[in-house]
């Protein structure tokens, strides 16, 4: 088979990559060794980019059963003391929301199998061969693909980079994460919020609960990685983190896990020489493009599957492809993901953190902002970087407004 471009992995990167290149004209196929819908260990949270990037792409995820729009956010200081950061008014569009990722992806992939892409699942890649003038791919089911280009979105542990380097990765992520279900939850304030625990002992990362529909959440929790910490630690202190006090009175005394809690490593590791090699480019996970302050990669990983599908040209060369691919990512995320790592060195004191937290919570208007910030409604750099200031950029409206709902009035 041969096809202009072929996306490993179904995932959020991938499929935006595939949508946008096959509304660019371009021939595409995409592959994923899972069977849809299947689970994927995540957050769940989707920031206010994440949903414009999701409307740009015409996947309307408010209208799903499984996604649950947020109101507010509470944050508990590491001394314990809550801040509630409202979000606006839903009428001014969707800011934040949470979709389990097994209703997340799966309506992405029928969006993008009704657009016209050919999506193959529970097909893996196997084998790699990439040439001057093609890449040629060898699929579990004993087909080949030969493409002029191939996008790697096949996460951390991408198969086409351990293919194309000749050996596995060493890299094991620069954080751990955990996630479980629960079900039977109780929100204190009959909302469906966002939950952040800024725990002394898990600094700079955070523990959360995060709202889903019919009484459920996913909780977790995010930490650096460290030496000689081992899959035991992380399980001891989920254990301990899941039943403190702050946690467990956001849960209520009904809450039950739903399933075992799942670990995984997230790849803030983000630099333009990981985002392209020759005819394959990188999106997602496999660029390293999470957001190292709080983790958040799904509107990273759209973000950079469409402009992977938008850099793709079938009548130039790789170099240029690959030279405008990564110059666009650094100019789009690379800024913001830079300034992130920086100011996360706030939140490796806990003294810090509860004064950068109160120094937020300071009015009215430093808590709105602070919330949006957070959420990705403008970039993380925004305060250095001046050629993205424009008039209004403090009260854009947010995702899906412009769509025919009596409710809506994105006017401001």
């Amino acid at each position: 088979m041969q096809t202009d471009l072929l996306v490993v992995g179904a995932g959020p990167a991938g499929l935006a990559c595939a949508r946008t290149a096959h509304d660019r004209g371009l021939a595409v196929e995409v592959i994923d060794k899972a069977v849809f819908p299947r689970d994927k260990t995540c957050g769940d949270g989707l920031t206010t980019q994440a949903l414009r990037l999701l409307e740009r792409l015409g996947v309307d995820v408010t209208n799903q059963p499984g996604y649950q729009a947020i109101t507010e956010t509470v944050i508990f200081s590491p001394r314990g003391r809550s801040i509630t950061l409202p979000l606006p008014e839903q009428s001014q569009g969707a800011y934040s929301g949470v979709m389990a990722r097994v209703d997340l992806d799966f309506a992405l992939l029928q969006r993008t199998r009704d657009s016209g892409v050919l999506v193959h699942e529970g097909v893996g890649l196997e084998s790699l061969s990439v040439g001057t003038q093609s890449v040629t791919a060898g699929l579990s089911d004993g087909s080949n693909i030969v493409a002029k280009y191939l996008v790697a979105a096949d996460g951390h542990w991408s198969s086409v980079r351990r293919l194309q380097l000749g050996r596995k990765q060493k890299d094991l992520g620069s954080w751990h994460a955990v996630r479980q279900y629960f079900c039977n939850v109780e929100s204190p304030t009959n909302k469906p919020a966002q939950w952040i625990f800024f725990e002394p002992d898990i600094l700079p990362g955070y523990a959360w609960v995060f709202s889903l529909p019919d009484g459920r959440a996913n909780v977790g929790f995010t930490v650096l990685r460290r030496e000689h910490q081992h899959g035991k630690d992380l399980r001891a202190l989920w254990e301990d983190l899941v039943n403190r006090l702050p946690l467990r009175s956001v849960l209520g005394e009904n809450a039950e896990p739903e399933e075992n809690h799942r670990a995984w490593p997230i790849p803030a590791s983000y630099h333009p020489s990981r985002c392209a090699q020759g005819r394959v480019l990188y999106v997602g996970d496999a660029a390293g493009v999470v957001d190292p302050l709080t983790g958040e990669g799904i509107a990273q990983a759209l973000e950079t599957g469409i402009l992977a599908g938008e850099a793709i040209q079938t009548n130039q060369s790789p170099e240029q492809v690959s030279s405008r691919y990564q110059h666009t990512v650094e100019r789009v995320i690379g800024r913001d993901l830079r300034f992130a790592k920086r100011f996360q060195r706030l939140l490796h004191s806990p003294a810090r953190a509860e004064a950068g937290l109160r120094i937020a919570a300071g009015t009215a208007w430093t808590r709105r902002n602070f919330a949006r910030w957070m959420f990705e409604d403008y970039p993380r750099a925004m305060a250095i970087t001046p050629d993205r200031w424009r008039r209004g950029m403090f009260s854009e409206p947010g995702a899906f407004c412009a769509r025919p709902i009596a409710d809506k009035n994105c006017l401001g």
